[in-house]
């Protein structure tokens, strides 16, 4: 089988035009991002923002004639508005449909979500005038994902703080706790949750649509981590992280879960808008360490959810304290309470406090998170606490608005 290059792509490409550019969407220079791994192909178009939604069709073009080529298993193009300084994108008319030399694709095998179409979003500039800016979307006016109760994200303002430690322990202390659980790791720089929950191999597609997400510990989990091998770097503007977390989010069959835990990037980044903007969010959970410097950050993330009218469920504090195994005395490594008086601070609700133990490092790189491999541990007992804490505010919030949230059942 031939081996799919960038050369391949764009010059397949260059069959793609639209009904009023003067050349093909290569030679104008539309086509960028262009990104290959194991024989599924990445890219974006750019197109002027206003114009997005109706030119769609180009990017369904542009998609049908990389996905015949020999060897691609899937693609997945994006739609952006995002200019280089001096360029002008030229302005489609809207009546005509783009045109490729190519017929209507033929499906081709392949475990990738990006083996079938997906709708590109484009960032619109903001508005220059004068007028009050528009308000966000409610999370009941959000489009939710069938069978899915309640979205939580875990965020953090920096990496290191063991967020995603806390993202995997948390989703299984809430299925201990008697929920039906899934995870979705949306760091797509760096995926975590196929070494957390011990996953390898390509999740597959569902009668060619959707997608099977992978299962461990009775989690189902959906990683970009599945796609792509480890040491591939994703290079990536803001349109096509957006494009992969929708997909991810709703291209995936879940099923029926209680709640869906979503494992964000650090950061206040496109990922993070993503999911505030475009998705129904129950609350996010904060993690932090104790110490000031990334107190500071998190208080950013906080910043943020509150800004597009997401709930904080509360403030974690990892690597809180270190008891020491042979002495039993404890050390504040990282100072110890930052968290906390924080969360008192700003008037949010403080959900615990988790120890720095070599037990949480060994069991996260072994891929058998404390929570399962340890359950009678202090760990352990601290994160289902935390679960327990986390689900009263969302099944307060649910009942506050009407819905009916699952009870927690210990057995």
């Amino acid at each position: 089988m031939a081996q799919v290059t960038r050369e391949i792509v764009l010059d397949a490409l260059r069959a793609v035009r639209g009904p009023d550019l003067e050349g093909n969407i290569v030679d104008l220079g539309l086509v960028s991002d262009v990104f290959i791994s194991d024989d599924k192909v990445y890219f974006s178009i750019t197109v002027p923002a206003e114009r997005a939604r109706e030119l769609d069709p180009l990017r369904a073009a542009a998609e049908r004639c990389v996905k015949e080529l020999p060897g691609v298993k899937g693609a997945m193009v994006a739609l952006t508005a995002d200019r280089r300084a001096g360029q002008v994108a030229p302005r489609p008319a809207p009546a005509a449909s783009p045109a490729a030399h190519s017929p209507t694709a033929h499906s081709h095998a392949g475990h990738s979500h990006a083996g079938h179409g997906h709708t590109g979003h484009a960032h619109a500039a903001p508005s220059q005038g004068g007028g009050a800016a528009p308000r966000q979307p409610t999370a009941a006016q959000k489009a939710g994902i069938p069978g899915v109760g309640a979205i939580i994200a875990v965020a953090s303002g920096k990496g290191g703080v063991g967020k995603s430690t806390t993202s995997v322990n948390l989703a299984l202390a809430l299925q201990t706790n008697g929920l039906k659980v899934g995870i979705l790791d949306a760091d797509i720089y760096g995926p975590s949750m196929p070494r957390l929950l011990k996953l390898s191999g390509r999740p597959q597609q569902v009668d060619g649509k959707l997608i099977r997400p992978m299962e461990n510990y009775g989690l189902k989990v959906m990683s970009m981590g599945f796609l792509v091998d480890e040491e591939v770097a994703m290079i990536w503007r803001g349109p096509m992280i957006q494009s992969a977390l929708l997909q991810m989010l709703r291209e995936v069959q879940w099923g029926d879960l209680d709640v869906l835990v979503v494992d964000m990037p650090p950061g206040t980044g496109d990922a993070q808008l993503t999911m505030a903007q475009q998705v129904p969010l129950a609350g996010a959970v904060i993690v932090s360490t104790p110490q000031d410097l990334a107190l500071i950050d998190a208080r950013k993330g906080l910043a943020m959810f509150r800004k597009v009218e997401v709930p904080v469920l509360g403030i974690v504090e990892n690597m809180s304290y270190f008891i020491a195994p042979d002495t039993g005395n404890r050390y504040d490594i990282f100072g110890h309470g930052g968290a906390e008086r924080e969360a008192h601070r700003i008037g949010v609700p403080f959900l615990g406090g988790v120890p720095l133990t070599m037990g949480i490092r060994e069991t996260s790189d072994a891929g058998t998170p404390v929570v399962v491999s340890e359950p009678e541990g202090e760990p352990a007992r601290i994160y289902r606490a935390i679960a327990t804490k986390v689900w009263e505010q969302v099944s307060a919030r649910a009942a506050d608005s009407g819905r009916v949230a699952p009870r927690i059942v210990f057995e």
